[in-house]
């Protein structure tokens, strides 16, 4: 029997490949159950508020660097088996002794802090001003201040369950202010063992960003002005990043997957251009000449793991062009929303349901159709109600 994978050329062996690869791990449940977007606000970011405010005070730099252990050391190759580290990301201890010699910033005054609204809450998001910067960060509070290489097509990530001691110390002051007859550790270590599997209390999510040109494509083959670019890829960015926390809240799961990828872009590229581009898609993944897949393009980041072969990654390349023009011929027949972030939440949550299969099936325009019905039903405004 034919499918869509074998219409593109693929063997019975990279079928089996490609099946594998795209199968779903979104939570089938949430399909079925009401969303009320914007959801609600994680603990963490009434802390963030705080850093927020603290930033205005004393600048980015100092801010994070006292909230963020990790930018307390430096990036270094070994730096993660060192004692002092290990003490210090693991136990939170001999922080007090670490004032200097921390992460090194190109362009500190250029760094940013802010508390973003999205469909699934708010969230705290950091600015790098210069690429350097941006590196740092992610090799500092992701790949545990060792130096190791970030592929210049990635400008952004999303730090999930991060221990933020600072939390853990607010944690243990109120402790302590309960608790004045017995302050010892043993008590407070057995008072954080019960602590430890409640970890909306002291772990946190946030968001990354560079604000250089985005996917690593610059501003004259995108036919537009250096400054205008740069403000749009800031918005892609910040907006991709957002449909992936999204997802990760609403429908419980984000992954490293192309069709993650196709969301995250179509939020990113509505917000900032006002509609679905196809060609912007294409482009930023590396797929603009249907001939050849661009050897620096990001969709070699999307590869999988273990990684398609060669066979299966060239056929997953045409099902993605394909699925970018069935999206942006039902994005332009989709009459514009009322609410901008409802919008896109019921979109996210319909590409989710569709797959990435479906987008580029034969009839995806009416499996977008029936699946933008269903996610009306599922993600609901939410309204407040005024007490006379």
């Amino acid at each position: 029997m034919e499918t869509l994978w074998s219409r593109y050329g693929a063997s019975e062996r990279q079928e089996v490949e490609l099946v594998g690869y795209n199968r779903s791990v979104f939570d089938p449940s949430a399909f079925e159950r009401p969303i009320e977007c914007p959801m609600p606000d994680e603990p963490f970011v009434r802390t963030w508020e705080g850093y927020v405010a603290e930033a205005e005070r004393v600048g980015v730099e100092a801010c994070l660097r006292t909230r963020l252990v990790q930018l307390r050391f430096p990036i270094a190759v070994g730096m993660s088996a060192q004692a002092a580290y290990v003490a210090a990301v693991r136990r939170g201890a001999g922080l007090d002794d670490r004032t200097a010699d921390g992460v090194e910033f190109v362009d500190p005054h250029a760094l940013r802090l802010f508390i973003h609204p999205t469909a699934a809450g708010r969230v705290p998001v950091i600015v790098a001003g210069a690429r350097e910067d941006f590196v740092s960060l992610v090799l500092a509070l992701t790949r545990r201040n060792e130096l190791e290489p970030v592929p210049d097509s990635m400008g952004a990530c999303i730090v999930a369950g991060y221990n933020n001691w600072d939390r853990v110390f607010e944690l243990r002051r109120r402790w302590e202010a309960s608790s004045p007859h017995d302050r010892s550790e043993a008590t407070w270590s057995a008072a954080f063992a019960e602590i430890v599997p409640r970890k909306e209390r002291y772990q946190d999510r946030f968001i990354i960003l560079s604000s250089g040109a985005y996917s690593g494509v610059g501003a004259a083959e995108m036919g537009l002005p250096e400054e205008a670019w740069r403000r749009m890829s800031l918005a892609i960015r910040l907006e991709h990043e957002c449909a992936h926390y999204f997802t990760r809240q609403a429908l419980g799961a984000m992954r490293n997957s192309i069709l993650d990828e196709l969301i995250a872009d179509f939020a990113g590229i509505v917000a900032a251009a006002g509609r679905y581009r196809a060609d912007w898609f294409l482009r930023f993944l590396g797929l603009e000449s249907h001939a050849c897949c661009r050897p620096d393009g990001r969709i070699h980041n999307y590869r999988g793991d273990p990684p398609l072969s060669d066979g299966a990654f060239a056929v997953l390349q045409a099902v993605v062009r394909r699925a970018a023009e069935q999206l942006a011929e039902f994005h332009a027949a989709t009459p514009p929303a009322s609410s901008p972030v409802t919008e896109v939440a019921r979109m996210i949550v319909t590409l989710a349901y569709v797959g990435l299969e479906g987008v580029a099936s034969d009839d995806a325009q009416a499996r977008l159709a029936q699946a933008r019905t269903l996610a009306s039903r599922v993600v609901r405004q939410w309204t407040p109600v005024f007490a006379d």
